[in-house]
């Protein structure tokens, strides 16, 4: 049996990672949405909260040993504060932790203490790619074996901070499966378009178009080496990373609204004596609280080495993709009229809340 009890260790590292959250994080985050930039200071200050760092051993630069439920606690308090920011923060991990978890062993010498040693870079990854029946397991993107290397090929969206990036871990199809492939800044036919993503949320993260034609990387690029690598713990590491932001920003609405109607009077009451209004609030505080169980139990199923924790990482994701848009409408929906305006941050909120559908690979614990 599992305890829900988080160790010293997590408790003051969670603690933290909250103070940051909600005094750093949630007070730029209108601003940094309007005007699509993160201040670097702030991202700094973030990393220097060491929740990567601690997930890598000391044999690699880092100090620590990865534990998905830290993880998990880490990216909910982070999502709290701000969304942009959280992903942000945790681009490395995206570069970083399929390393850890199936690269080879130098493979983790070589690119690790590069990643986590001083102040925060723009290590990476891409995996979306623009199609309505997007799976992470059947990319259009493609990987050839040619000689002593492989020729990658395709189109990826959504790729965090491509543009500065000092390297890039680009999944594609290789044969059917889904690999990985570290790809250098510098290599030829790897192009970034200059323009930003335009999405209806998270514009303070800057999202890029990356473009591979033919792109040649050697055979010791490939994630795992040459034997390559199993898939299935990256992709659920990043979808309980995915719940895990999706209960944070949840968390953030849920509260708003409840503190409001704790304070907004109509017709004599406050509306939160009102009971459409409760039994809404009842239902958003149910549905956090079931997604967040289900989290925190495919995070302690990876730790633990269980065999199904591949399915419970889907469907936490599964869930809390609904969950983070049922509880963000209501927020509005709460707020009433003033849920429309830019005054309150619900209506920021409820636009990342419809996001976590195409955030999958945004994150990762």
């Amino acid at each position: 049996m599992y305890s829900f009890e988080p160790s010293d260790e997590q408790k003051m590292l969670i603690d933290a990672v909250g103070r940051y959250a909600i005094t750093d994080l949630r007070p730029a985050a209108r601003e940094a949405e309007e005007s699509r930039e993160l201040p670097k200071k702030l991202v700094g200050k973030g990393w220097e909260l060491g929740v990567l760092q601690a997930s890598i051993p000391e044999v690699y630069g880092g100090f620590g040993e990865r534990s998905a439920v830290t993880g998990t606690l880490a990216e909910e308090e982070l999502a709290f504060g701000d969304l942009a920011g959280a992903f942000a923060i945790g681009t490395p991990n995206l570069f970083a932790l399929p390393i850890l978890l199936v690269g080879s062993e130098e493979q983790k010498k070589e690119y690790l203490p590069k990643v986590i040693e001083g102040d925060w870079r723009p290590y990476t990854a891409a995996l979306v790619e623009y199609s309505f029946d997007f799976d992470p397991n059947a990319l259009k993107t493609t990987a050839m074996a040619k000689g002593d290397g492989y020729v990658l090929s395709g189109e990826k969206v959504f790729v965090p901070f491509a543009k500065d990036a000092e390297a890039i871990l680009v999944y594609a199809n290789l044969d059917g499966q889904t690999q990985g492939f570290i790809v250098s800044k510098t290599v030829a036919g790897l192009s970034v378009e200059d323009e930003r993503e335009k999405l209806m949320s998270l514009n303070a993260l800057p999202l890029y178009r990356v473009k591979l034609d033919n792109v040649t990387v050697p055979a010791s690029n490939r994630l795992g080496g040459a034997s390559g690598h199993d898939f299935e713990p990256v992709l659920a590491s990043m979808r309980i990373g995915q719940s895990a932001a999706a209960l944070g920003v949840a968390k953030a609405a849920f509260e708003y609204s409840m503190n409001y109607a704790k304070e907004r009077e109509a017709f004599g009451v406050k509306i939160a004596q009102k009971q459409a209004v409760a039994f809404m609030l009842a239902e958003m505080r149910t549905e956090i609280e079931a997604i967040r169980l289900l989290t925190w139990e495919a995070a302690w199923k990876i730790d633990s080495g269980k065999e199904d924790a591949y399915s419970e990482a889907y469907l936490a994701s599964v869930g809390a993709m609904d969950m983070a848009m049922m509880v963000t409408d209501r927020a509005v929906q709460i707020l009433g009229g003033h849920g429309y305006i830019r005054e309150h941050p619900v209506e920021m909120w409820m636009r990342n809340g419809r996001g976590f559908a195409a955030f999958t690979g945004f994150a990762m614990v």
